[in-house]
C-alpha cells in the first residue's frame, strides 16, 4: 500500500511538470522593443536597478517619486543646455511609484540626461513640483559639467549626468581589515593635500596627487587616510570675492550627489568611466595596508532653504526628503540650511544604497559621518530612541567589515557623546578628549583628572567593552586650529572670511605661548613646538582610536584661521617647504607612531594587568593616586597588561602641565626589571635613556614617557 501511495505522488508531480513546461515559460529575457517614443524604440525597464545603467543594447533608466504625477527623461548631447530629445514615461511603464524604461541604440558616450518632474504645487504641503526644472538623478553616478575646479559653467538648474560603465579590475584585492584598536587615521583634503606647488607631484590637487605621496604617508607610518568630502559638490556655491580673495565652498560639505565622485578630483577627465582614478587610489593603499575612510554628508544637501537652488531632491519629493515644519518650511539641524529626512523608508533606502554601492564599486573601508546626530532625529526633528536608519547600518551584512564614525551632534543642539546609538559597530570622535586635554596641555586648573580619563579610554563615557573601539580620539582636525596654530594663537583669525571674525568656534581653548601668531622669538617658537610634541605624545599614548590633521607633523599653519571652509589657498593648502624646516617634528610624530604600533598596551586592554599591575593605574608625583585634586597639574597614566605567549608591557605617561621642575617617583618594578625612558619632549631627538632606579625629575611644561624592560 505504501508504494503504491508513492507511485501516485511520482505520478501526480509528473503531471504538474509537464503542465508547467507546457506553458513555455521563458528562460532569458529577450528586450524586445514595445513602443517608439521621441523616435526611439523604448519597453519597460528592471525596476530595482536604481539610476541609468547600460546593458546590451541600450540604456535602463529607472526613477522613483512619490508625489509626481508624471516623469520626463531629457537626454543631452556632450555639454550642451537644451535636450535633444524628451522621453515621457508611458504610464503603463510605472508600477507603484517607480518608473523604468529601456532605451535601445543609445551609446553612453554620445548623451547626458536629466529629468523633467510633474505635479502637484502646494508649498504649504512641502509639494513644490516644477515641471520647468531639469533634475539631477539622486542616483547619478556621474555629474556633468564639474570636471574643471572652480568652472563658470551652468550649474544648479543645469546639472545633468552620466551613464558610468564600470569596468575597473580589482583582481585578488582583499580589503587590510585593520583592527579597530590599530587604526591610526590621517584626515586630509585630497585638494589641499597636493595643490600647492611646493607638493612636489605631477598631478597636484587630485586624487593621482593624493596617491604620489604614498612613500611618504608609508614612512610617516599611518594607516588609514580619512578623506574629507569627495561626493560631488558645487565649489561654487556661496562664491564672493573678499578683498580681491576668491573665496569658495572648499571644504565640500554641500553634496549635489551622493553617488557621484567628485570629477574636478582628477586629473584627466574619465568620460563615462568617472571614478576610476579614485579606484585606483584605493586599490593601491589596500595594497600597502592603507584603508580609505570618506567623510560622508548625509545631514543636508547643497539644495539649501526656500532660498536655495532647485536641482534634485526638492523637485522629487521636496516633503519626504527634507525635514520640514508644519507649514513646508526647512528644519535647519545642520547649519546649512536644510536637514535630510533621514529615517523617512525612501531618505532610508537611499542612504543604504549609497553606502553599499561605495563599499561594493569603490571597496571604501569606513565612513566617517558629519552630523551623524541628525541620522537619529525623526520626521518631527525629535531624536528616536533606537533610529532605524542607524541600526540598519549597524547590521547590513555589505558593511559588516566597514568602520562606521559618528559625529556625535549636530547643529540643532543635539551632542551624543558617549550615549550615540551604537549596537557596538559605531565609534565616536570624541569632543571632550579634545577639549579636555587641550584645556590640561595649556596648564588649566581643575583638568587633570579628565585629562587622565580621557587618556586611558574616557572610562566615565565609554563602558568596557566600547572603550578600545568607540572614541576616536583627536586634538585637531579640519574644523578648527592646526597643531601649530592651536599654540601659536589665543582668538582665532578669521576676518578673510568675510564675516568679521564672526564664524568659527569660539571656544578653542588655545595658547599663543607669550606671542600671537608669527614671531622670531626663539623662545616662544621652542615653547609652541615642545606643546605640540606634548599633544601628539599624549594622543599616541592614549587608549582608543587616534586622528590627527594632515600637515600637523610638520606644523603646517592656517594663519590662525579655524573655519577655513572657503579658503583655497595657501590658508587651507600644505606648504610642504614646512617639512623641510620642521624635520625633527614629522621625525618625532614617525617616531611616536612607531612606538604605538609596538606597544599594544597603549591600544587595548589585553589583559587584567602584569607583574602585579592593574590594566590601568593613575599617579601623581608619588606613586598610586587614586583622584587628583583640582590644583594638579601632574598626572601619570600607567598600562600594564600580557599577551598570552609574549613578555609583559608596561608603559608609564608622565605629563607635567606645570611651569617649573617637578620631582617624581615611580612604582616600584619586580626585581630585575627596570625603568627606560622611551620619549621625552623636552627635546626634539628621541633615544632611549636607562632610568636609574625609580626616580626622575621632569621639566617644565613636557612629557616623558617610561617603559619597564
Amino acid at each position: 500500500m505504501e508504494q503504491k501511495t508513492k507511485t501516485i505522488t511520482q505520478r501526480k508531480a509528473l503531471e504538474q511538470k509537464t503542465e508547467l513546461e507546457q506553458l513555455s515559460l521563458p528562460r532569458t529575457i529577450h528586450l524586445v522593443p514595445m513602443d517608439i517614443v521621441g523616435g526611439f524604440s523604448i519597453r519597460p525597464g528592471f525596476y530595482d536597478f536604481n539610476g541609468a545603467t547600460a546593458i546590451p543594447g541600450g540604456v535602463n533608466f529607472t526613477v522613483y517619486s512619490h508625489g509626481a504625477t508624471s516623469i520626463e527623461l531629457l537626454l543631452f548631447h556632450r555639454m550642451e543646455s537644451e535636450p535633444f530629445a524628451i522621453l515621457p514615461f508611458p504610464q503603463h511603464y510605472r508600477i507603484g511609484n517607480v518608473y523604468s524604461m529601456i532605451v535601445f541604440k543609445l551609446n553612453i558616450e554620445e548623451f547626458e540626461y536629466a529629468y523633467r518632474v510633474d505635479g502637484p504645487y502646494e508649498p504649504e504641503k512641502g509639494l513644490i513640483f516644477d515641471r520647468s526644472k531639469y533634475l539631477l538623478d539622486p542616483y547619478a553616478r556621474a555629474v556633468t559639467g564639474q570636471s574643471s575646479w572652480a568652472s563658470t559653467a551652468p550649474r544648479g538648474q543645469h546639472y545633468k549626468a552620466r551613464v558610468v560603465k564600470d569596468d575597473f579590475d580589482w583582481g585578488s584585492l582583499a580589503p587590510p581589515l585593520i583592527p579597530m584598536e590599530d587604526l591610526i587615521i590621517y584626515e586630509l583634503h585630497v585638494r589641499g593635500f597636493t595643490n600647492h606647488g611646493s607638493s612636489g607631484v605631477f598631478s597636484p590637487g587630485t586624487f593621482a596627487g593624493l596617491l604620489e605621496k604614498l612613500p611618504y604617508l608609508l614612512e610617516l607610518g599611518v594607516n588609514v587616510v580619512e578623506l574629507m568630502p569627495i561626493f560631488e559638490f558645487d565649489e561654487m556655491q556661496d562664491y564672493r570675492e573678499v578683498d580681491g580673495e576668491k573665496l569658495y565652498n572648499y571644504w565640500g560639505y554641500n553634496t549635489v550627489s551622493f553617488f557621484a565622485p567628485n570629477t574636478s578630483y582628477t586629473s584627466s577627465i574619465e568620460y563615462n568611466r568617472e571614478g576610476n582614478e579614485l579606484k585606483n587610489l584605493i586599490s593601491i593603499f589596500n595594497q600597502h595596508g592603507i584603508e580609505v575612510y570618506l567623510d560622508v554628508v548625509f545631514n543636508h544637501t547643497a539644495e539649501g532653504n526656500e532660498n536655495g537652488p532647485f536641482f534634485s531632491f526638492k523637485g522629487f519629493d521636496n516633503n519626504i526628503y527634507y525635514l520640514l515644519t508644519p507649514d513646508g518650511q526647512y528644519y535647519n539641524f545642520s547649519g546649512c540650511g536644510n536637514t535630510l529626512n533621514c529615517n523617512h523608508p525612501m531618505v532610508h533606502q537611499m542612504i543604504m544604497d549609497c553606502l553599499r554601492y561605495w563599499v561594493t564599486t569603490y571597496r571604501i573601508d569606513g565612513f566617517r559621518f558629519d552630523l551623524a546626530s541628525i541620522l537619529g532625529r525623526n520626521e518631527d526633528g525629535t531624536p528616536m530612541n533606537k533610529p532605524p536608519l542607524l541600526q540598519a547600518m549597524a547590521f547590513d551584512p555589505i558593511l559588516g567589515d566597514v568602520k562606521l564614525i559618528a559625529e556625535a551632534w549636530d547643529a540643532g543642539g543635539l551632542y551624543q557623546v558617549g550615549t550615540f546609538p551604537s549596537w557596538n559597530r559605531w565609534a565616536e570622535w570624541n569632543g571632550k578628549y579634545r577639549d579636555d586635554l587641550r584645556r590640561y596641555l595649556k596648564g588649566d586648573e581643575g583638568m587633570a583628572q579628565a585629562a587622565a580619563l580621557r587618556i586611558s579610554g574616557s572610562r566615565d563615557i565609554y563602558d568596557e567593552t566600547k572603550r578600545n573601539n568607540a572614541s576616536v580620539n583627536f586634538i585637531t582636525c579640519h574644523d578648527g586650529f592646526t597643531m601649530y596654530d592651536l599654540y601659536a594663537y589665543n582668538q582665532k583669525h578669521n576676518e578673510k572670511n568675510g564675516w568679521n571674525n564672526t564664524d568659527g568656534a569660539n571656544d578653542n581653548n588655545s595658547w599663543n605661548c607669550g606671542a600671537e601668531g608669527d614671531t622670531d622669538d626663539p623662545a616662544v617658537l621652542a615653547l609652541r613646538h615642545r606643546m605640540i610634541r606634548n599633544a601628539f605624545a599624549t594622543l599616541m599614548c592614549s587608549r582608543g582610536i587616534p586622528m590627527f590633521l594632515a600637515g600637523d607633523e610638520f606644523c603646517n599653519t592656517q594663519f590662525g584661521n579655524n573655519n577655513a571652509y572657503c579658503q583655497d589657498n595657501i590658508t587651507s593648502w600644505l606648504d610642504w617647504r614646512l617639512l623641510e624646516k620642521n624635520r625633527d617634528m614629522f621625525e618625532f610624530f614617525k617616531y611616536m607612531i612607531a612606538f604605538r604600533k609596538k606597544h599594544r598596551v597603549l591600544r587595548a586592554n589585553v589583559s587584567d594587568g602584569a607583574c602585579g599591575f592593574p590594566d590601568t593605574s593613575f599617579h601623581g608625583v608619588q606613586p598610586w593616586c587614586r583622584q587628583f585634586e583640582s590644583h594638579d597639574r601632574y598626572i601619570g597614566v600607567m598600562f600594564a597588561g600580557q599577551q598570552k605567549g609574549h613578555r609583559p608591557q608596561i608603559v608609564y605617561i608622565a605629563s607635567n602641565a606645570y611651569w617649573e621642575d617637578l620631582k617624581v617617583k615611580l612604582p616600584e618594578l619586580p626585581a630585575q626589571m627596570d625603568w627606560d625612558i622611551v620619549a621625552n619632549t623636552w627635546s626634539a631627538a628621541q633615544k632611549p635613556v636607562p632610568l636609574d632606579g625609580s626616580n626622575f625629575t621632569i621639566k617644565p611644561r613636557s612629557i616623558m614617557v617610561l617603559v619597564a624592560k
